[in-house]
């Protein structure tokens, strides 16, 4: 793994002049960490702290106890205990900050494994070998899959860093009968087996791609925790309840529904409730839109449905305040008219504000324009004969 040797500090550690605090190794590395305790000694005796967090292949992370006499650094590649042998990783954070992941992730201090050295030459050649397999093993594993008729789909491999062990992560909608396929998945990998079962969710960030924002996905680049998403957040934000725009990559609802709804939901406590019903002197009105950005709420009559009339909150506080008096309120009409005053400078509701600009213009642009001068009949009399001679000669 190569380090941005561009942008070092001094050389050692390597890094975006961060020192060794960026938590990539190299630049546009997935799933990268920011140490902002990095300049921060800890308060004990002992300089280096005893926990670090390793990285496995962009997407896996885990938590090892280390030697305190054998400080490591954000980037060296490390081997570290695993079932049945050795994994090789790369260090993704130190300090006092793993600490804190600790505690939010909940991790228990004896379950914790070891980290056995820094990765030999040896180590890191075996460990880019397999990895060179990876991609060939998956394509083979869907292959006997298929043969099998089984209902699942081979989303990504990973070999153990010293290669007695390979993870087949898979996507299924029910159960699998693996007898055949653990032995068949023996016989062409000659390694330990390891079946792993992953969301949707989980397979587009280990896939990738792009979004309808046109960014990388979220859950590929930075987002490490997939809360779930219902159908409430887009109904507080005013969206329509369309499955095709709601719906990612993933086939589910978009984890980015649930970054402004926090917003949403402060804003939307100033507003009245959607099933306010207003008395007027024609009748009843309810509620049928909310505009959140303009601060409105939309009404329309009960018997009258297809005129709609915006009433802003504050005002709308004061129409409720009287009905809770018994007193019905002027009609919609006479409250659309009061609410129209406002000037609209930009023209924004206005849906013909191109073409009025373009006929004003143009009209400006005749006025503008001088007359054109009639043309000389001399020089036209003159153009016609030449043109007659040629046709004489020819």
């Amino acid at each position: 793994m190569g380090t941005c040797g561009s942008c070092s500090s001094n050389g050692i550690p390597k890094g975006c002049k961060n020192n060794g605090a960026c938590g990539t190794g190299s630049c546009n590395t997935k799933l990268s960490v920011f140490d902002w305790l990095s300049g921060i000694n800890p308060p004990t005796s002992k300089i280096h702290n005893q926990y670090i967090e390793v990285r496995f292949k962009n997407d896996r992370k885990d938590f090892y106890i280390v030697n305190p006499d054998h400080p490591l650094t954000i980037g060296d590649i490390v081997a570290v205990e695993a079932s049945g042998g050795h994994d090789i990783g790369i260090v993704s954070l130190t300090g006092e900050l793993v600490k804190i992941q600790m505690k939010k992730k909940k991790v228990k201090l004896e379950e914790l494994n070891k980290v056995y050295r820094k990765a030999s030459q040896k180590d890191i050649d075996v460990w880019t070998n397999y990895r060179d397999k990876e991609n060939n093993v998956m394509l083979e594993a869907r292959k006997i899959a298929r043969r099998l008729n089984l209902e699942m789909k081979i989303c990504d491999v990973e070999y153990q860093g010293d290669g007695s062990k390979v993870t087949l992560y898979y996507t299924a909608e029910g159960r699998i009968d693996f007898r055949q396929l653990i032995k068949d998945y023996a016989v062409a990998f000659r390694t330990k087996i390891d079946m792993r079962q992953i969301g949707y969710r989980q397979e587009s960030a280990k896939v990738g791609g792009i979004g309808s924002c046109g960014r990388e996905l979220c859950c590929s680049t930075w987002l490490t925790d997939f809360r779930s998403v219902n159908t409430a957040a887009a109904r507080y934000q005013q969206l329509s309840i369309n499955p095709q725009k709601l719906a990612g990559q993933c086939g589910k609802l978009k984890c980015c529904l649930n970054f402004e709804l926090d917003t949403y939901v402060d804003a939307l406590v100033d507003f009245p409730s959607s099933q306010t019903i207003l008395e007027t002197e024609k009748g009843r009105a309810f509620c049928i839109k909310v505009d959140v950005f303009r601060h409105q709420m939309w009404f329309t009559y009960a018997n009258n449905s297809i005129s709609w009339y915006p009433i802003d909150v504050d005002e709308l506080k004061k129409l409720i305040a009287l009905n809770a008096k018994g007193i019905p309120t002027k009609p919609l009409d006479e409250l659309k008219e009061k609410n129209n005053l406002k000037v609209d400078l930009i023209e924004e509701n206005n849906l013909n504000r191109f073409e009025k600009k373009h006929r004003s213009t143009n009209k400006k642009r005749n006025k503008n324009t001088k007359p054109q001068q009639p043309k000389n009949p001399k020089k036209i009399e003159s153009k016609q004969n030449s043109k007659s001679r040629r046709i004489k000669k020819d």
